[in-house]
């Protein structure tokens, strides 16, 4: 390569949660492949999303900005792509760029992806066995596992790019977003019962309303697609559903008391499932939970190896940046739930570790903050292209290099916008992270947003002293002992939401005022 300036590598999972990832430390599972990025090059440990949801997420690492500024604040809106983008910027700067796999940014020609010389996508979620893609030729089916051809695509889409010139490919894994379907290649693993989460159990006490109310547990919500079980007939007119004894519709696995006469399916084997108590069945649901989650996430980690291989064999490995994340965290089994959307640190934290041989040292950890917004910056700093002022982010590079200094950010800001969603009521919220602190808002009743399912919950507060208590089980906001920690987050907020332009729904003088 004659170029100085890296090719990078940017390879993203949906759903991905750092403690399914070995390096991170959880013992939970093996990815050997992504370890190696973190062996090589450096893990960030507080890496945060800056709205815990796929498409938000997806626009604010595109375009180095909030959500409230690019326009894309849930799952249903859509990103302009007439909106400058890094890759946009790559392009026009000399660099070879490709996008292959999950976009979730909405279809059509107003929507599709711009920036990018090469481009292949699935529609929507997409399937994960012959899935449909989407070109500048328009839709085709791909044969074979999604996992494998994002990463086939990837993989052609470098071998005939120009060696004079570098390259910024996005490699966007479906995998493992619910409903968790691994290859069956990966059926063998983890046949053993894995440990349920400390806070499994957890029962909200002294928490928002909004952490007992949302429609996320493992034991109440998941379906039987996500499990893996055969659906039961007399549903709906696919049969994908059964009728509740109040005429609605459900797909959820029961939550029973008694469970004698339950008979649940493997859907791959047949194999039927009896119950004595209701905590077997709770147990049962959790372990098929994260065994079919972390097999999936298998086929994910060697997608990662046979990108690192093809590196390794064509010299690229030096100057070509390797990026592994995800667009936000999940919940496995911690509080109960399955799903993200909550700035909860299970859910807030995306997993982030990067190679980069000619500027990051090797077996380097960090524990300064960055968020996704930082992405597109960071990209753009070490490609040697001027960061546009519109960008709301700023390079991770003192962090990777471990030049920063006491001026670091060291602050996240998190907005969720939509409130009371139909199938898992996550309530609208938005707050900060400090290096020790988190405060949330959840505007509740105070909300007026358009289309809102306003409910009787009033505005609520919750502050966690994260280094005490990193599993959230004790909300702080109203102890007096802990009202000038209060105020002074609170002073924090306030300053991040006037910096980024975004509206505060909590009246601060009033705060301030209460004794």
């Amino acid at each position: 390569m004659t170029t100085t300036r890296p090719n990078i590598v940017f390879i993203m999972a949906d759903d991905h949660a750092a403690s399914a990832i070995s390096c991170y430390g959880s013992g939970l599972n093996a990815t050997p492949h992504i370890d190696r990025l973190a062996e090589e090059g450096m893990r960030l440990d507080h890496c945060y999303v800056t709205n815990s949801i796929c498409t938000p997420s997806r626009a604010s690492i595109l375009t180095g900005t909030y959500n409230h500024v690019n326009g894309v604040t849930t799952l249903t809106t859509d990103l302009d792509n007439r909106l400058p983008n890094v890759a946009r910027y790559l392009q026009a700067s000399g660099y070879q760029t490709g996008m292959f796999g999950k976009w979730h940014l909405g279809e059509g020609k107003a929507h599709q992806p711009t920036g990018f010389d090469q481009w292949s996508v699935l529609p929507g979620q997409g399937d994960y066995f012959d899935p449909v893609m989407i070109d500048s030729n328009g839709p085709h089916v791909e044969p074979g596992y999604a996992s494998d051809i994002i990463t086939d695509k990837t993989i052609a889409f470098m071998d005939q790019c120009d060696r004079e010139r570098p390259f910024f490919v996005m490699c966007h894994h479906k995998a493992p977003h619910r409903p968790f379907v691994p290859h069956p290649r990966y059926r063998e693993l983890y046949t053993e019962d894995l440990p349920i989460p400390e806070t499994y159990d957890d029962d909200y006490s002294n928490r928002a309303s909004a952490a007992e109310l949302a429609r996320m547990r493992v034991r109440q919500d998941m379906t039987y697609e996500d499990l893996g079980l055969v659906q039961p007939e007399g549903g709906d007119e696919v049969g994908s559903a059964i009728r509740s004894e109040n005429g609605a519709i459900s797909r959820n696995v029961p939550d029973l008391e008694d469970v004698s006469g339950l008979v649940l399916i493997c859907k791959d084997t047949g194999t039927n499932f009896t119950f004595k108590t209701k905590r077997e069945l709770d147990v049962f649901k959790y372990q098929r939970y994260i065994k079919r989650y972390l097999r999936t996430v298998a086929g994910i980690d060697d997608n990662v190896g046979r990108l690192l291989d093809y590196l390794d064999s064509n010299g690229l490995t030096d100057n070509t940046m390797v990026i592994y994340t995800s667009d936000q965290g999940f919940f496995l089994g911690e509080h109960g739930w399955f799903d993200k959307r909550f700035m909860y640190e299970e859910s807030l934290q995306m997993p982030f570790v990067i190679r980069y041989p000619d500027g990051i040292a090797p077996q380097s950890v960090t524990k300064r903050i960055a968020s996704n917004v930082d992405f597109a910056p960071t990209f753009l700093d070490y490609a040697g292209v001027q960061i546009p002022n519109f960008m709301q982010g700023v390079s991770m590079r003192p962090i990777l290099e471990k030049t920063d200094d006491a001026s670091w950010q060291d602050l996240a800001y998190h907005r969720y916008w939509m409130h009371k969603d139909y199938y898992h009521n996550a309530f609208a919220h938005y707050g900060i992270r400090d290096d020790r602190y988190k405060l949330i808002y959840w505007y509740n009743d105070a909300l007026d947003q358009p289309g809102a399912f306003n409910g009787d919950e009033p505005p609520e507060w919750e502050l966690f002293d994260c280094q005490s208590d990193p599993k959230e089980l004790v909300n702080l906001a109203n102890d007096p002992k802990y009202r000038e920690i209060f105020l002074a987050m609170l002073e924090k907020l306030d300053h991040k939401m006037t910096e980024i332009g975004d509206i505060a729904e909590h009246d601060s003088a009033a705060l301030r005022a209460q004794n």
